[in-house]
């Protein structure tokens, strides 16, 4: 019996000791919360969407001509300036027609300065020729001069005359063929700068549509152009929430290539026609300064401020929970209903709140909240 009594104490001090042991260590760390209060400031309100990186236009370079294409001088990431040469068509055999265009227009004008200098020699032969002439004729006048030898200065006279003429209409034929062949050259020459394929826009190449050797058909795309002051966010915005976005507002992009590097834009256009399937609209965000290098096509987020809350009461958003919060009410958990007046990725603007309440953080390690539920500070 004696070694009974002292038992029954022992039993109980390892009770209470576990006791006070699970009210320590389990009971109050789950039922312990911590919590935040509500502070005033303003909320710019962020409507948030998803798009890719595209453009307002995009130049496909062609050439007006087919034929085989001899060589692209640029490739993917390469920028061009507007009227720079991108790539030559073969021009088969024009060089040499043009050669040969040359000689001609070379021929003609020698042609043209050999006969001016014929005809020069010839005038000088006439004025002495004109010479002979006018003294014969004045001897022949006064009888001392046979008419054998006035009718001989007449006729070398009336010789040279007929040589400069001629002369004179050989100039103006290698003239005509000078003119023609010169007008043979010209062409030739548009004909070659044709198969000069350049680019109507200063930009950057952002895809390569032919290869060297390849035969094109008029008008068929070699290279895609895009001018960098043109890239854009293409973003798709719900319906319901995009009635408040207009064009110049304030816009955050976020590239998925650069997470952590949140870039400034704005809205610069709003489509005016929706996906009827997603029931979403187009809207297209600018960057305020493009970053480089860019990808078309690449994953983006735009968060667009389309407003501002001013002297609002604000929560962390995390802690809403169904429209609603958490809070501490005289050592119970309250689930307390919040009308939200607007919101951004961070904070929500709400009423309904006191600003001095204890707003509880839901812990998954703690045991759950629910109304009325005992718990601690």
């Amino acid at each position: 019996m004696q070694n009974k009594g002292w038992k029954i104490p022992l039993i109980l001090l390892l009770l209470g000791a576990g006791a006070w042991l699970f009210y320590q260590k389990v009971y109050l760390p789950k039922s312990t919360y911590a919590f935040v209060t509500p502070k005033r400031g303003d909320l710019p309100l962020k409507v948030f969407g998803i798009g890719t990186v595209g453009a307002k236009n995009l130049y496909n370079v062609a050439s007006n001509s087919g034929g085989r294409l001899q060589s692209v001088l640029k490739d993917e990431g390469d920028r061009v300036a507007q009227g720079e040469v991108i790539a030559r068509l073969d021009p088969v055999d024009l060089p040499q027609l043009l050669e040969q265009a040359q000689a001609l227009a070379r021929k003609a004008a020698l042609e043209t300065e050999a006969s001016l200098k014929e005809i020069g020699s010839l005038r000088a032969q006439r004025t002495l020729a004109q010479i002979n002439y006018d003294r014969y004729a004045r001897l022949q006048n006064q009888g001392y001069a046979a008419k054998a030898e006035y009718d001989k200065a007449r006729t070398d006279l009336a010789s040279l005359d007929a040589q400069i003429a001629a002369s004179q209409a050989r100039v103006a034929a290698s003239k005509a063929q000078e003119i023609s062949a010169r007008k043979s050259v010209e062409a030739l020459r548009q004909k070659i700068r044709r198969l000069e394929v350049r680019s109507p826009v200063s930009g950057l190449v952002v895809k390569k549509l032919a290869r060297a050797g390849e035969t094109l058909a008029p008008q068929q795309a070699i290279l895609q152009v895009v001018r960098p002051e043109e890239v854009w966010i293409r973003a798709n915005i719900d319906e319901r929430i995009s009635g408040t976005i207009r064009p110049e507002q304030n816009a955050t992009i976020t590239l998925r290539s650069r997470s952590d590097q949140p870039l400034a834009g704005r809205v610069v256009r709003i489509e005016r026609e929706s996906d009827p399937v997603t029931e979403e609209r187009i809207v297209d965000v600018a960057f305020a300064h493009l970053p480089e290098p860019f990808y078309l096509n690449e994953q983006a987020e735009v968060l667009i401020t389309t407003g501002r809350i001013r002297d609002a009461l604000l929560v962390p958003v995390k802690l809403l929970q169904k429209g609603g919060v958490w809070i501490y009410r005289r050592g119970k958990a309250h689930f307390l209903h919040l009308e939200i007046l607007g919101r951004d990725d961070r904070f929500a603007a709400v009423r309904g709140l006191d600003e001095g309440a204890k707003i509880l953080v839901p812990d998954p390690h703690k045991k759950p909240l629910f109304e009325g539920a005992s718990i601690r500070l």
